[in-house]
């Protein structure tokens, strides 16, 4: 069984941490994190803890109002740990340039992050170990 989650949501103005409502990149490292999480209740049945990023890329903006697309996948299990690849894109694109509730529908995805890092589910806690990813 290969493991691949994603979410998609839109960034609120709450989100927003610098001036134009730029959104700061941590709330995509979240978002990340959710993925994770969820990868390894499907994977294991627990939690686990995300114990290292390998790499973490912010390669365009998001702004307040964009909806973006967030997905994950288990790339390799060890006995504990879990290797995991994450994207994030940009799907749909705030437009206040022409109306304050103006939004569009982008033809191709924006990637905006990549990241990669190493989860951890203790034995103990591996509860669906029949199901675990082949590495």
């Amino acid at each position: 069984m290969k493991v691949k989650s994603m979410i998609r949501l839109r960034m609120s103005a709450k989100d927003a941490h610098y001036g134009g409502n730029l959104v700061d990149g941590a709330k995509i490292t979240e978002l990340f994190g959710d993925i994770a999480t969820e990868m390894l209740i499907i994977n294991d049945g627990d939690e686990g803890l995300f114990v290292s990023y390998d790499s973490v890329e912010f390669l365009a903006p998001v702004y307040a109002g964009d909806f973006i697309e967030v997905v994950g996948e288990i790339t390799k299990v060890g006995n504990s740990s879990r290797k995991m690849i994450f994207e994030a894109r940009k799907v749909i694109q705030s437009r206040t340039d022409i109306a304050g509730s103006a939004a569009e529908v982008l033809k191709e995805p924006v990637v905006v992050s990549r990241a990669s890092g190493t989860c951890v589910v203790p034995v103990k806690c591996q509860r669906n170990r029949q199901n675990l990813v082949e590495a």
